[in-house]
């Protein structure tokens, strides 16, 4: 059938993975540091992956090609999930085994800056997004922070000002090449969850977090408070 798809210009294409984390559907990959529409059946064309490609290299194009499948795409996003679910209790790694830190009596004020600045304020183990269980009992009541890994390397008083009385977990889209928004959508959708903050780098690369997590919010189906800030490379709060 002639209907509407993307098209990829590889030329353009720089690798940041970008339009792979935004495609929900999985019709996108990153191949050899280069993003390939490898599905043409779960492109639903309505170009998700189009905002984010900071060089243009994606279009839309009218071209024989197979009917969208949505239910392939469903199933495959079913079988990602529980396979991942089976996987994670069995993983013998230590390092992925989950753990809950107690980090005291928690406070809704201010904290006061010399006193939280040099002390962790991790709560919860495994942190990656990929290895982080979909349900924990640390996710009850939880106000949840999704941050690129940069971040906290980036902004000085990250602990204190972010991660404080919040779940934390981090990823990298461009080095992970996989879609977030599948693993967050059942952490949200699965838990108590009381309000999403979203931690970025400035970089065009680091959207695909922001996006991915702003579609888990939308498929989960529920409405929480949510906000984004953006960090600058060189440790500044650029938007919040």
């Amino acid at each position: 059938m002639i209907r509407k798809i993307i098209r990829i210009d590889e030329e353009k294409c720089n690798g940041c993975g970008v339009c792979a984390t935004a495609c929900h559907e999985g019709a996108i990959e990153m191949i050899d540091g280069k993003a390939k529409l490898v599905r043409e059946n779960f492109c639903d064309g309505f170009g998700d992956c189009l905002p984010g490609c900071p060089t243009g290299a994606i279009t839309f194009e009218e071209r024989e090609a197979p009917a969208y499948d949505e239910e392939a795409v469903n199933r495959a996003k079913s079988e990602k999930v529980k396979a991942e679910e089976k996987r994670m209790p069995h993983s013998g790694c230590p390092g992925s085994m989950m753990r809950q830190m107690n980090r005291g009596k928690k406070s809704e004020g201010p904290s006061p800056q010399n006193a939280t600045a040099r002390e962790s304020q991790l709560m919860n183990w495994p942190v990656q997004i990929k290895l982080a269980p979909i349900q924990a009992p640390y996710f009850e009541g939880a106000k949840l922070l999704i941050a690129a890994d940069c971040a906290a390397y980036a902004y000085a008083n990250f602990h204190a000002e972010f991660m404080r009385d919040k779940v934390t977990v981090i990823g990298c889209p461009k080095l992970d090449s996989v879609d977030y928004s599948e693993k967050l959508t059942e952490i949200i959708r699965r838990n108590e969850i009381r309000s999403i903050t979203i931690v970025r780098m400035e970089v065009p690369c680091c959207g695909g977090i922001e996006q991915a997590a702003k579609k888990a919010l939308q498929a989960s189906g529920k409405f929480l408070p949510w906000q984004v800030v953006t960090l600058s490379i060189d440790g500044r709060i650029l938007e919040s």
